[in-house]
């Protein structure tokens, strides 16, 4: 089993950066990263205390990885950001591993999601409920529910929320990038 990737899938599926994790359990960045990349070997007692820290114990890190292809709602990792008025649900876990990562995005009243700069891959998005706009390199384009948008990821683009109720988005990008 690679340990290390283990412990940098947990940390990220938790929304921790190297420094967070460090800073919670008193250690360097360095060190982290020494450990995710398997050029350093924790004690038990540092094992122990990571674990309890990215939220599981040793039965369950060491459970052999039988991939699910259903996944339910409590498998999901919710974000929500205050400031930016949305809720970004990651509703395949692990998705970082695989070709595409889709999440199911809710966008408040006058709300957005993150900027994402220009990047190799490609996004496709399906409006559940509401309406939003896709602004791809400063165009405009309408979302209405029920309608859907794809595009190459290079150049820069967002999600808004414009209209008078909240939106609900699928999101899916290739390769995974939220």
């Amino acid at each position: 089993m690679d340990i290390g990737s283990k412990i940098k899938q947990l940390r990220l599926e938790n929304g921790l950066t190297q420094q967070e994790l460090a800073n919670r359990l008193e250690l360097t960045k360095g060190y982290i990263s020494q450990i995710e990349r398997n050029l350093s070997s924790p004690s038990l007692e540092t094992f122990f205390s990571v674990l309890e820290v990215l939220g599981t114990d040793i039965t369950s890190f060491f459970q052999s990885n039988i991939e699910a292809v259903v996944h339910q709602e409590e498998d999901f990792f919710i974000k929500e950001n205050k400031d930016l008025k949305h809720k970004i649900s990651w509703i395949v876990p692990n998705a970082l591993k695989y070709e595409m990562e889709p999440i199911i995005i809710e966008i408040d009243v006058g709300g957005r999601s993150v900027i994402d700069n220009p990047h190799a891959g490609e996004e496709f998005g399906y409006c559940l409920s509401g309406e939003i706009v896709l602004v791809l390199n400063k165009k405009r384009y309408t979302i209405k529910e029920g309608e859907s948008f794809y595009y190459l990821a290079n150049k820069e683009h967002y999600l808004i929320n414009l209209s008078n109720k909240k939106a609900k988005i699928l999101w899916v990008s290739t390769p995974p990038m939220f």
